[in-house]
């Protein structure tokens, strides 16, 4: 299946290490500026029905709120219980430059 990118923001919409929600394709995503990287995670807890972006980002992580789990923003894997598999993690690029730049998505290819 070949990547098809779509606009999920702009750069000037994404504050440093707060989760944005996003839906893609009736795909729950959510997008996280931090340490100069912009990374799209599914917005789903492995472990519970609960939504990432209500959690606390930190050294490259997104905490969910629920439990406390922690996923690697740039691989998804969890880094500590109860959750014990990892979160989809979707390709980003950026197009343009500044506050204005496109944050472009593809949920159609997990990385």
């Amino acid at each position: 299946m070949s990547e098809s990118f779509v606009k999920a923001a702009s750069l000037g919409e994404l504050e440093e290490d707060t989760p944005l929600r996003v839906e893609l394709g009736g795909v729950p995503v959510s997008l996280v500026r931090t340490e100069g990287e912009v990374f799209a995670v599914n917005d789903i807890c492995s472990h519970a029905n609960v939504s990432l972006s209500e959690g606390d980002v930190e050294d490259c992580t997104i905490e969910c709120w629920l439990h406390g789990s922690r996923f690697d923003l740039r691989t998804g894997k969890p880094s500590g219980l109860p959750a014990t598999r990892p979160v989809p993690v979707y390709p980003v690029k950026i197009e343009g430059d500044g506050p204005d730049a496109a944050v472009l998505v593809s949920v159609t290819q997990e990385s």
